[in-house]
Protein backbone atom coordinates (compact mmCIF):
# COMPACT_ATOMS: atom_id res chain seq x y z
CA UNK A 1 0.00 0.00 0.00
CA UNK A 2 1.28 3.45 -0.81
CA UNK A 3 0.72 6.46 1.36
CA UNK A 4 1.71 9.90 0.05
CA UNK A 5 3.79 8.27 -2.63
CA UNK A 6 5.66 6.00 -0.20
CA UNK A 7 5.33 2.27 0.27
CA UNK A 8 3.63 1.11 3.43
CA UNK A 9 4.67 -1.78 5.69
CA UNK A 10 2.21 -4.17 4.00
CA UNK A 11 4.05 -3.86 0.68
CA UNK A 12 6.64 -6.68 0.44
CA UNK A 13 8.74 -4.52 -1.88
CA UNK A 14 9.42 -2.30 1.14
CA UNK A 15 10.02 -5.07 3.68
CA UNK A 16 13.59 -5.07 4.90
CA UNK A 17 14.34 -1.76 3.18
CA UNK A 18 16.36 0.79 5.19
CA UNK A 19 13.35 3.05 5.63
CA UNK A 20 11.46 0.33 7.46
CA UNK A 21 14.20 -0.82 9.78
CA UNK A 22 14.42 0.43 13.39
CA UNK A 23 16.97 3.19 13.98
CA UNK A 24 19.78 1.76 16.13
CA UNK A 25 20.17 3.22 19.60
CA UNK A 26 23.66 4.74 19.78
CA UNK A 27 23.44 5.86 23.42
CA UNK A 28 25.23 2.71 24.63
CA UNK A 29 28.09 3.38 22.22
CA UNK A 30 28.53 6.89 23.64
CA UNK A 31 28.62 5.53 27.19
CA UNK A 32 31.29 3.02 26.21
CA UNK A 33 33.42 5.70 24.59
CA UNK A 34 33.08 8.15 27.48
CA UNK A 35 33.84 5.43 30.02
CA UNK A 36 36.98 4.46 28.11
CA UNK A 37 38.42 7.95 28.58
CA UNK A 38 38.21 7.78 32.39
CA UNK A 39 40.85 6.14 34.58
CA UNK A 40 39.90 2.81 36.17
CA UNK A 41 38.06 2.94 39.46
CA UNK A 42 39.79 1.51 42.56
CA UNK A 43 39.77 -2.26 42.26
CA UNK A 44 38.36 -2.20 38.72
CA UNK A 45 39.96 -4.36 36.08
CA UNK A 46 39.28 -3.96 32.42
CA UNK A 47 39.82 -6.56 29.72
CA UNK A 48 42.73 -5.95 27.44
CA UNK A 49 41.61 -4.58 24.10
CA UNK A 50 41.04 -7.22 21.49
CA UNK A 51 40.50 -6.65 17.80
CA UNK A 52 38.53 -3.43 17.76
CA UNK A 53 38.07 -0.17 15.99
CA UNK A 54 40.23 2.53 17.61
CA UNK A 55 38.66 6.00 17.77
CA UNK A 56 40.71 9.00 18.94
CA UNK A 57 39.21 10.90 21.82
CA UNK A 58 38.40 14.58 21.72
CA UNK A 59 41.53 16.68 21.86
CA UNK A 60 43.62 14.11 20.00
CA UNK A 61 45.05 12.45 23.12
CA UNK A 62 45.16 9.13 21.35
CA UNK A 63 43.01 7.37 23.95
CA UNK A 64 40.84 4.86 22.20
CA UNK A 65 37.54 3.34 23.12
CA UNK A 66 36.15 -0.02 22.12
CA UNK A 67 33.23 0.04 19.72
CA UNK A 68 31.31 -3.21 19.95
CA UNK A 69 29.26 -3.97 16.85
CA UNK A 70 27.04 -7.00 16.65
CA UNK A 71 24.77 -7.69 13.72
CA UNK A 72 21.19 -7.32 14.85
CA UNK A 73 19.06 -10.43 14.56
CA UNK A 74 16.03 -10.17 12.26
CA UNK A 75 13.21 -8.56 14.19
CA UNK A 76 10.42 -10.72 12.80
CA UNK A 77 9.51 -13.69 10.67
CA UNK A 78 8.90 -11.24 7.83
CA UNK A 79 12.48 -9.97 8.03
CA UNK A 80 13.83 -13.51 8.04
CA UNK A 81 11.76 -14.50 5.00
CA UNK A 82 12.72 -11.35 3.09
CA UNK A 83 16.41 -11.81 3.84
CA UNK A 84 16.21 -15.43 2.70
CA UNK A 85 14.42 -14.62 -0.56
CA UNK A 86 17.00 -11.94 -1.35
CA UNK A 87 19.83 -14.40 -0.89
CA UNK A 88 22.23 -15.39 -3.63
CA UNK A 89 21.54 -18.45 -5.76
CA UNK A 90 24.32 -20.60 -7.15
CA UNK A 91 22.32 -21.01 -10.37
CA UNK A 92 18.74 -20.46 -11.64
CA UNK A 93 16.10 -22.59 -9.93
CA UNK A 94 12.98 -24.25 -11.37
CA UNK A 95 9.93 -24.69 -9.13
CA UNK A 96 7.28 -27.14 -10.40
CA UNK A 97 3.71 -26.86 -9.08
CA UNK A 98 1.94 -30.18 -9.48
CA UNK A 99 -1.15 -32.22 -8.65
CA UNK A 100 -2.90 -34.26 -11.38
CA UNK A 101 -6.30 -33.10 -10.17
CA UNK A 102 -7.77 -29.86 -11.48
CA UNK A 103 -9.10 -27.15 -9.23
CA UNK A 104 -6.43 -27.50 -6.55
CA UNK A 105 -4.90 -24.02 -7.00
CA UNK A 106 -1.89 -24.99 -9.16
CA UNK A 107 -2.26 -21.90 -11.33
CA UNK A 108 -2.98 -19.65 -8.36
CA UNK A 109 0.01 -21.04 -6.48
CA UNK A 110 2.32 -20.65 -9.49
CA UNK A 111 1.31 -17.02 -9.94
CA UNK A 112 1.45 -16.06 -6.27
CA UNK A 113 4.79 -17.78 -5.70
CA UNK A 114 6.25 -15.87 -8.66
CA UNK A 115 4.62 -12.62 -7.48
CA UNK A 116 5.90 -13.03 -3.92
CA UNK A 117 9.46 -13.95 -4.87
CA UNK A 118 9.52 -11.26 -7.55
CA UNK A 119 8.22 -8.58 -5.20
CA UNK A 120 11.13 -9.27 -2.85
CA UNK A 121 13.93 -9.92 -5.35
CA UNK A 122 12.73 -7.15 -7.65
CA UNK A 123 13.37 -8.95 -10.93
CA UNK A 124 14.40 -12.22 -12.55
CA UNK A 125 11.27 -14.28 -11.81
CA UNK A 126 9.00 -15.93 -14.39
CA UNK A 127 5.79 -18.00 -14.33
CA UNK A 128 5.30 -20.45 -17.21
CA UNK A 129 2.01 -22.11 -18.06
CA UNK A 130 3.13 -25.57 -19.21
CA UNK A 131 -0.41 -26.94 -19.10
CA UNK A 132 -1.17 -29.02 -22.17
CA UNK A 133 -4.95 -28.51 -21.94
CA UNK A 134 -5.76 -24.80 -22.30
CA UNK A 135 -4.13 -23.50 -19.16
CA UNK A 136 -5.40 -20.20 -17.79
CA UNK A 137 -2.25 -18.77 -16.26
CA UNK A 138 -1.73 -16.39 -19.15
CA UNK A 139 -5.26 -15.05 -18.69
CA UNK A 140 -5.05 -14.66 -14.92
CA UNK A 141 -1.58 -13.14 -14.68
CA UNK A 142 0.36 -10.56 -16.62
CA UNK A 143 -0.70 -7.67 -18.78
CA UNK A 144 -2.28 -8.52 -22.13
CA UNK A 145 0.07 -6.31 -24.12
CA UNK A 146 0.11 -8.96 -26.85
CA UNK A 147 -1.41 -12.37 -27.57
CA UNK A 148 1.83 -14.31 -28.01
CA UNK A 149 2.14 -17.67 -26.27
CA UNK A 150 4.56 -20.57 -26.06
CA UNK A 151 3.52 -21.45 -29.64
CA UNK A 152 4.99 -18.21 -30.98
CA UNK A 153 8.15 -18.67 -28.94
CA UNK A 154 8.69 -22.17 -30.33
CA UNK A 155 8.27 -20.82 -33.85
CA UNK A 156 11.33 -18.60 -33.29
CA UNK A 157 13.11 -20.71 -30.71
CA UNK A 158 16.27 -21.46 -32.69
CA UNK A 159 16.74 -17.81 -33.61
CA UNK A 160 16.29 -16.67 -30.00
CA UNK A 161 18.61 -19.36 -28.63
CA UNK A 162 21.36 -18.07 -30.93
CA UNK A 163 20.99 -14.45 -29.83
CA UNK A 164 24.13 -12.95 -28.28
CA UNK A 165 23.85 -12.62 -24.50
CA UNK A 166 23.43 -8.85 -24.55
CA UNK A 167 20.40 -9.14 -26.85
CA UNK A 168 18.76 -12.26 -25.44
CA UNK A 169 16.66 -10.75 -22.66
CA UNK A 170 15.25 -8.03 -24.88
CA UNK A 171 14.52 -10.50 -27.67
CA UNK A 172 12.78 -12.96 -25.35
CA UNK A 173 10.75 -10.13 -23.85
CA UNK A 174 8.75 -9.92 -27.08
CA UNK A 175 7.07 -13.22 -26.11
CA UNK A 176 6.49 -12.52 -22.42
CA UNK A 177 3.76 -10.73 -20.52
CA UNK A 178 4.42 -8.78 -17.34
CA UNK A 179 2.75 -8.43 -13.97
CA UNK A 180 1.08 -5.07 -13.49
CA UNK A 181 3.74 -4.09 -10.94
CA UNK A 182 6.60 -5.51 -13.02
CA UNK A 183 7.62 -7.98 -10.32
CA UNK A 184 7.57 -11.07 -12.55
CA UNK A 185 7.16 -12.17 -16.17
CA UNK A 186 4.69 -14.62 -17.70
CA UNK A 187 5.05 -17.11 -20.53
CA UNK A 188 1.48 -17.96 -21.49
CA UNK A 189 0.36 -21.42 -22.57
CA UNK A 190 -1.29 -22.15 -25.90
CA UNK A 191 -5.09 -22.32 -25.94
CA UNK A 192 -5.25 -24.86 -28.77
CA UNK A 193 -5.03 -28.33 -27.12
CA UNK A 194 -3.60 -29.82 -30.33
CA UNK A 195 -0.44 -27.87 -29.66
CA UNK A 196 0.43 -30.20 -26.77
CA UNK A 197 2.06 -32.71 -29.10
CA UNK A 198 4.78 -30.15 -29.88
CA UNK A 199 5.83 -30.02 -26.22
CA UNK A 200 8.05 -33.08 -26.39
CA UNK A 201 10.87 -33.76 -23.96
CA UNK A 202 13.58 -32.15 -26.07
CA UNK A 203 11.55 -28.99 -26.70
CA UNK A 204 10.55 -28.51 -23.07
CA UNK A 205 14.18 -28.86 -22.00
CA UNK A 206 15.22 -26.25 -24.55
CA UNK A 207 12.57 -23.83 -23.27
CA UNK A 208 13.61 -24.33 -19.65
CA UNK A 209 17.27 -23.79 -20.52
CA UNK A 210 16.39 -20.61 -22.40
CA UNK A 211 14.28 -19.22 -19.54
CA UNK A 212 17.05 -19.99 -17.07
CA UNK A 213 19.47 -17.92 -19.14
CA UNK A 214 17.44 -14.79 -18.41
CA UNK A 215 15.71 -15.51 -15.07
CA UNK A 216 16.82 -16.58 -11.59
CA UNK A 217 13.59 -18.36 -10.62
CA UNK A 218 11.17 -20.11 -13.01
CA UNK A 219 7.81 -21.24 -11.59
CA UNK A 220 6.03 -23.82 -13.76
CA UNK A 221 2.34 -24.73 -13.75
CA UNK A 222 2.63 -28.38 -14.82
CA UNK A 223 -0.93 -29.22 -15.86
CA UNK A 224 -2.81 -32.42 -15.05
CA UNK A 225 -1.57 -35.19 -17.34
CA UNK A 226 1.16 -37.24 -15.68
CA UNK A 227 1.61 -39.21 -18.89
CA UNK A 228 2.44 -36.16 -21.00
CA UNK A 229 6.03 -35.47 -22.02
CA UNK A 230 5.90 -31.87 -20.82
CA UNK A 231 4.72 -32.90 -17.31
CA UNK A 232 7.36 -35.60 -16.96
CA UNK A 233 10.15 -33.41 -18.33
CA UNK A 234 9.46 -30.56 -15.91
CA UNK A 235 9.28 -32.93 -12.93
CA UNK A 236 12.61 -34.48 -13.93
CA UNK A 237 14.25 -31.09 -14.43
CA UNK A 238 12.88 -29.10 -11.49
CA UNK A 239 14.84 -28.19 -8.37
CA UNK A 240 11.81 -27.94 -6.07
CA UNK A 241 8.48 -29.72 -6.33
CA UNK A 242 5.50 -27.95 -4.78
CA UNK A 243 2.48 -30.20 -4.32
CA UNK A 244 -0.67 -28.11 -4.28
CA UNK A 245 -3.91 -29.25 -2.72
CA UNK A 246 -7.00 -27.98 -0.96
CA UNK A 247 -8.57 -29.47 2.17
CA UNK A 248 -10.78 -31.93 0.32
CA UNK A 249 -10.51 -35.68 0.36
CA UNK A 250 -10.37 -36.13 -3.43
CA UNK A 251 -7.67 -33.49 -3.88
CA UNK A 252 -5.54 -34.89 -1.07
CA UNK A 253 -5.98 -38.44 -2.37
CA UNK A 254 -4.70 -37.42 -5.81
CA UNK A 255 -1.71 -35.64 -4.28
CA UNK A 256 -0.92 -38.73 -2.23
CA UNK A 257 -1.22 -40.93 -5.31
CA UNK A 258 1.18 -38.67 -7.19
CA UNK A 259 3.75 -39.03 -4.42
CA UNK A 260 3.48 -42.83 -4.72
CA UNK A 261 3.90 -42.54 -8.49
CA UNK A 262 7.06 -40.46 -8.13
CA UNK A 263 8.57 -43.10 -5.87
CA UNK A 264 7.72 -45.78 -8.40
CA UNK A 265 9.43 -43.98 -11.30
CA UNK A 266 12.64 -43.21 -9.42
CA UNK A 267 11.80 -39.68 -8.25
CA UNK A 268 11.37 -40.57 -4.61
CA UNK A 269 13.92 -37.98 -3.45
CA UNK A 270 12.04 -35.27 -5.32
CA UNK A 271 8.85 -36.29 -3.50
CA UNK A 272 10.52 -36.47 -0.09
CA UNK A 273 12.01 -33.00 -0.54
CA UNK A 274 8.75 -31.52 -1.85
CA UNK A 275 6.76 -28.77 -0.17
CA UNK A 276 3.06 -29.44 0.30
CA UNK A 277 0.99 -26.30 -0.13
CA UNK A 278 -2.45 -26.43 1.49
CA UNK A 279 -4.67 -23.67 0.09
CA UNK A 280 -7.87 -22.81 1.93
CA UNK A 281 -10.54 -22.48 -0.74
CA UNK A 282 -13.30 -21.30 1.62
CA UNK A 283 -13.37 -18.75 4.46
CA UNK A 284 -14.42 -21.26 7.12
CA UNK A 285 -12.07 -23.59 8.95
CA UNK A 286 -11.94 -27.05 7.41
CA UNK A 287 -11.92 -29.93 9.90
CA UNK A 288 -9.63 -31.83 7.50
CA UNK A 289 -6.90 -29.19 7.51
CA UNK A 290 -4.97 -30.36 10.55
CA UNK A 291 -5.23 -34.04 9.57
CA UNK A 292 -3.87 -33.27 6.10
CA UNK A 293 -1.11 -31.15 7.54
CA UNK A 294 0.02 -34.02 9.77
CA UNK A 295 -0.26 -36.59 6.98
CA UNK A 296 1.75 -34.71 4.37
CA UNK A 297 4.35 -33.76 6.98
CA UNK A 298 5.24 -37.47 7.02
CA UNK A 299 5.60 -37.61 3.25
CA UNK A 300 7.21 -34.29 2.25
CA UNK A 301 9.90 -31.93 3.54
CA UNK A 302 7.48 -29.24 4.71
CA UNK A 303 3.80 -28.34 4.77
CA UNK A 304 2.61 -24.72 4.55
CA UNK A 305 -0.93 -23.38 4.72
CA UNK A 306 -2.14 -20.27 2.90
CA UNK A 307 -5.47 -18.72 3.88
CA UNK A 308 -8.60 -18.01 1.91
CA UNK A 309 -8.63 -14.58 0.32
CA UNK A 310 -11.74 -13.04 -1.28
CA UNK A 311 -9.57 -11.40 -3.95
CA UNK A 312 -8.90 -14.87 -5.39
CA UNK A 313 -12.45 -16.18 -5.23
CA UNK A 314 -13.67 -14.82 -8.55
CA UNK A 315 -11.21 -16.80 -10.65
CA UNK A 316 -10.36 -13.70 -12.66
CA UNK A 317 -7.09 -11.79 -12.89
CA UNK A 318 -4.77 -12.36 -9.93
CA UNK A 319 -3.60 -9.02 -8.55
CA UNK A 320 -1.00 -9.48 -5.86
CA UNK A 321 -1.54 -5.96 -4.54
CA UNK A 322 -5.22 -6.73 -3.84
CA UNK A 323 -4.44 -9.52 -1.37
CA UNK A 324 -5.05 -9.02 2.32
CA UNK A 325 -1.95 -8.43 4.49
CA UNK A 326 -2.37 -11.80 6.22
CA UNK A 327 -2.42 -13.53 2.84
CA UNK A 328 0.75 -11.76 1.75
CA UNK A 329 2.50 -12.76 4.96
CA UNK A 330 1.44 -16.38 4.51
CA UNK A 331 2.72 -16.42 0.93
CA UNK A 332 5.96 -14.78 1.99
CA UNK A 333 6.49 -17.62 4.47
CA UNK A 334 5.50 -20.23 1.87
CA UNK A 335 7.91 -18.84 -0.72
CA UNK A 336 10.73 -18.75 1.81
CA UNK A 337 10.13 -22.44 2.64
CA UNK A 338 10.25 -23.28 -1.09
CA UNK A 339 13.52 -21.39 -1.67
CA UNK A 340 15.28 -22.18 1.61
CA UNK A 341 17.42 -25.11 0.35
CA UNK A 342 18.96 -23.02 -2.43
CA UNK A 343 19.88 -19.71 -0.83
CA UNK A 344 23.39 -19.01 0.37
Amino acid sequence: MERNGQRGPDDPASWGQPGNLPVPDTSRWRVLLDRAKMPPRPGETRPSPGPSVGMPSAGGSGVTGRVEWRAAAPTSDIDQAVNLLRGQLDRPKVLAFANPKGGVHKTTATVLAAATIGSVRGRGVLAWDDNELRGTLGLRAGSARHARTIRHLLGDLLEIENCPPYELKERLDDYLRHASDGSYDVLAGEENPRFAQRLDTHTVRRVLELLCRTHDVVCVDTGNNVESANWQTVLNACDQLVITTVPREDAAFTADWMIDLLHEVGLGKLAENAVTLLSCATPGHSPMLEDLRKHFATRTRAVVVVPFDPALETGSSIEYGALQPATKRAWLHAAAVMMEPFVR
